[in-house]
């Protein structure tokens, strides 16, 4: 969270004052790492990708000309960052909407094996939503999955989201509506969070992504808060399939990685 005197933070950093640099990088952590993993999927290609956003925003600070909201600005360089080496060393191939159904049908099963009780079923279940979600978005092209992140999931408006992508408003509302139509097609045909008709379920996709080591029951990538996470109810068409994406938690850049960027950071 970007604190609301956060100009005089900057002012403060700038100056050499460690302690507010150091409440500089803590309030972009969060921000910075979500959107990451929202591009990435992968928590660890997200923790890398977050360290490199950081010190570059650091080292960019007396750049900043207080022509947008700092929040703005940060997510400018991030998601450049982002789309510019988004290839590089990124875990997980991309699969097309196409690949993805088809992938969703072939795992379905109603049998839950590999569960000890129903705390774990209930933590598994969010793990697989969370992935699955994160991983529609990855079915998208670069650019448009930075547009839907920025428009439907953060909420920028279209001025905004257009100064971070550095494209007119106009080419955001564009790609920002076939993003959408994308999606919701998606979702109006194969996910039964959207539309409850659908058959599939992210309890039926349990045994499939255990066996095939998609998800380690023993070492969760997303649903990693230690609280067992009720599903929404209230989803009850693709037009409100952005209630899903957003139901997925905030996350908190990993105390060992934020440690290593705060060193990085304070012998610069």
């Amino acid at each position: 969270m970007i604190s609301a005197d956060i100009n005089i933070i900057i002012s403060r950093a700038l100056e050499g004052d460690k302690k507010a640099l150091n409440e500089l990088v803590k309030s972009m952590e969060r921000m910075v790492y979500n959107l990451s993993i929202k591009m990435l999927w992968d928590p660890e290609d997200a923790k890398d990708a977050s360290q490199e956003i950081l010190i570059k925003v650091i080292t960019r600070l007396e750049s900043f000309r207080h022509e947008s909201s700092f929040a703005t600005w940060v997510y400018r360089i991030a998601t450049n960052y982002l789309l510019t080496n988004l290839s590089e060393g990124n875990k997980r191939r991309a699969m097309s909407f196409d690949e993805f159904a088809l992938d969703l049908k072939e795992g379905m099963t109603s049998a839950v094996n590999y569960v000890e009780n129903e705390g774990e079923q209930n933590m598994l279940v969010q793990e697989i939503k969370i992935g699955c979600s994160n991983g529609m978005l990855q079915c998208l092209d670069k650019d448009s999955r930075a547009t839907y992140i920025l428009g439907d999931i953060l909420g920028f408006n279209s001025q905004e989201g257009a100064s971070i992508q550095d494209i007119s408003p106009e080419s955001f509302r564009k790609r920002l509506s076939r993003a959408r139509e994308l999606l919701f097609r998606f979702m109006e045909i194969n996910c039964g969070i959207a539309q409850p008709r659908n058959s599939c379920r992210c309890k039926k996709q349990i045994n499939h992504c255990t066996t095939t080591g998609r998800v380690n029951r023993r070492k969760l990538m997303f649903a990693t808060n230690g609280e067992d996470v009720v599903l929404l109810e209230s989803i009850n068409h693709a037009e409100n399939a952005v209630k899903l994406f957003k139901s997925n938690p905030d996350y908190e850049l990993p105390d060992e990685t934020a440690g290593e960027i705060r060193r990085i950071l304070m012998v610069q």
